[in-house]
């Protein structure tokens, strides 16, 4: 799966467990998850769902547009391998989806993903023992890509994560985290305009487009839903805009 080297690795995991820094950005937080598994995993793209405090899942990060597009419809169906990893928190692994027991655990789902040209799926609870906040999924291009050191290091990055979240949760206030929360699905239903709103300025695709957005965002060190806004609302502000993403 991977050729990072240890330290590469470990660099990974100290990235998704550090969530006690200032002005902490849950969306940004998941979105350098949903990036490093698919830097990890090589050909997969990944998507992430977290719950909230009514215990509905929400789209809240993706390597690329695709990974979005196969989490959101899983969420409209209420049915596919991140649902299931979800409900019985149990990792989904090496299902391809052109075996009749994907078409017949997920037939909207397995149809979509193979017409974006995936071949196989995989799914991992964000969890701590009991616990599950969410779901991670892989959408592979090939079949069988997963071995069990690459499973066991792919389901350690999401405990982390989980960990790291719970551990965000704990220290802060309930109603803090459910205002940020909450704050978290307003900023990526503004993240979504201001990509829309990109590409179609600057003829990219939306991928081209959430890149530019977040290389801005980090240049000038503010946050990607701020940025994201200003997008919608006052473009010309955001000096520089224009350059590469990088």
């Amino acid at each position: 799966m991977t050729t990072l080297s240890a330290e590469s690795l470990a660099k990974v995991f100290v990235e998704v467990a550090d969530t006690l820094v200032a002005e902490f950005d849950l969306i940004e937080f998941l979105q350098m998850l949903a990036d490093r598994v698919a830097v990890l995993t090589a050909d997969a793209t990944v998507g992430i769902l977290l719950v909230d405090a009514k215990g509905r899942l929400h789209f809240m990060a993706a390597s690329d547009e695709s990974a979005k597009l196969l989490e959101l419809l899983q969420l409209q169906q209420q049915a596919g391998p991140c649902l299931d990893a979800f409900r019985t928190g149990r990792a989904v692994v090496n299902t391809d989806l052109f075996a009749p027991v994907a078409a017949a655990a997920w037939p909207d789902f397995a149809r979509f993903a193979t017409d974006f040209g995936f071949r196989a799926v995989h799914a991992f609870p964000l969890r701590l023992r009991d616990e599950i906040i969410g779901a991670m999924g892989l959408f592979s291009r090939t079949t069988g890509d997963l071995d069990d050191g690459d499973v066991r290091i792919v389901q350690a990055l999401a405990d982390v994560a989980a960990i790291s979240l719970l551990q965000e949760r704990t220290i802060s206030r309930a109603e803090v985290l459910t205002e940020q929360l909450q704050s978290a699905l307003n900023s990526r239903i503004v993240i979504e305009q201001a990509k829309g709103a990109i590409a179609q300025r600057y003829e990219v695709d939306v991928d081209t487009a959430f890149r530019m957005i977040r290389s801005y965002a980090r240049r000038n060190n503010r946050r990607l839903g701020e940025v994201a806004y200003l997008v919608v609302t006052d473009l010309p502000s955001l000096t520089g805009f224009e350059e590469p993403a990088g």
